[in-house]
């Protein structure tokens, strides 16, 4: 990888300052789902074994009064750390000053401190300033005067410019370094995108054409078929011409949809048939139809026949991206579509597969096929900005070999 790595860094008695991607969900002071905390383990525990000392930054939901500090302090991140460590870690319910300083100052080699919630930042005296999620130079500055050297860890937060990442890194001259889960996410994603084994499928889903124009535009280029499921497929059927009835359509993406269709060829394989349904809900009345679509039903997942001609198209892939999914997944009557995508891509075991997005990692946690992937990427938002083929700043301002 031409980015240092935390392998390249002396890590022995030095402060080493860590951004990682805590953002979990925390309700009633307990930790609900602690598969980020678990993901950043092993970077932590090469630090301690090599004898430095963790200070860990992170952010944990969003503030934007004062009123949302206390449910959102990092406290109980800090206790489930400790239980997954096996061993004491400190917590410093402030971002800055002395209380801070001082802890720091106080800890040995081998100890573990967690520094209160990065966007604690973005309000100060009880006004919304942003100095966190805005890069405030001067708390970057601040935050990378209190180590010697910068791990990060975080590509859940690579495609922001924030001051726990980019801030840090630049006030770093030469010590700023990827942690293991990072450097695994730019070694997957980056070769999937830029250096793919052919025939390469990209499955993209999710509600909105917007959200993903992009991501289609760049992999064009680079991938053999790029499947499309979730309710942005409407929009391109609709730009063919076909009825889509009460379906989801983004009226003012159509003309979008049109020329990425021209574009596209036989390269963009949409679904042939539809579970639709006569309401948005799980109990509502549905049906499978081929083709056009009455008004008052609505596509809410791909039929049968879209599920096994997507499975033809997959079967001799060697690489597969997976971002988005192929129905209303949180409702259980409109999940079957993405859990037959996500349990065929189980048995794919001579290609490199990829998922990213937080559908689509649930779907594969709840298959069981994990373990089976070649990648679950943790960074939703982070992995799009890379499939779409644009800098990520966390990741540029590491510094390089």
């Amino acid at each position: 990888m031409a980015k240092l790595t935390v392998e390249d860094l002396q890590l022995e008695g030095k402060k080493v300052l860590m951004r990682v991607d805590f953002n979990v969900p925390v309700k009633d002071g307990v930790v609900g789902d602690d598969n980020r905390i678990v993901a950043a383990l092993p970077t932590i525990k090469y630090v301690l074994d090599h004898k430095g000392k963790a200070i860990l930054f992170s952010h944990l939901g969003r503030i934007k009064k004062e009123e949302d500090k206390p449910g959102l302090s990092m406290r109980p991140v800090a206790e489930k750390l400790s239980n997954l460590l096996g061993k004491p870690v400190t917590f410093v319910p402030v971002t800055e000053g002395a209380q801070l300083e001082e802890a720091i100052n106080k800890m040995a080699d081998g100890d573990v401190l967690v520094v209160q919630n990065t966007r604690y930042e973005d309000v100060v005296n009880g006004e919304y300033v942003k100095r966190e999620s805005g890069n405030d130079p001067e708390l970057g500055k601040y935050w990378a005067s209190l180590g010697d050297v910068f791990v990060n860890d975080a590509f859940g937060t690579a495609h922001r410019k924030h001051a726990s990442n980019v801030g840090i890194a630049t006030n770093m001259e030469g010590k700023a370094a990827a942690g293991f889960l990072m450097e695994k996410e730019i070694k997957f994603l980056g070769d999937a995108v830029d250096n793919p084994e052919h025939p390469f499928v990209a499955i993209l889903g999710g509600a909105k054409v917007s959200d993903k124009i992009g991501v289609i535009t760049n992999l064009l280029e680079k991938a053999d078929k790029i499947i499309v499921g979730g309710g942005m497929a409407y929009t391109f059927k609709a730009a063919k011409g076909e009825k889509v009835g009460n379906s989801l359509v983004e009226k003012d993406k159509i003309e979008v949809a049109k020329d990425i269709l021209a574009k596209a060829g036989d390269k963009l394989v949409l679904p042939v048939d539809d579970v639709v349904a006569d309401k948005f809900a799980n109990d509502a009345n549905t049906k499978v139809v081929e083709g056009d679509i009455d008004d008052g039903w609505m596509g809410l997942d791909i039929g049968p026949k879209s599920v096994d001609l997507f499975k033809k198209v997959l079967a001799d892939a060697k690489t597969v991206v997976w971002n988005g999914p192929m129905g209303v997944f949180e409702m259980e009557n409109f999940a079957k579509g993405t859990l037959e995508v996500g349990k065929f891509l189980g048995t794919l075991t001579d290609a490199t597969t990829i998922v990213g997005g937080g559908d689509s990692t649930a779907a594969a946690k709840q298959l069981g096929i994990a373990d089976k992937l070649t990648h679950i990427s943790t960074g939703g938002g982070a992995s799009l900005t890379y499939l779409e083929g644009k800098p990520l700043p966390g990741i540029v301002a590491i510094s390089d070999k």
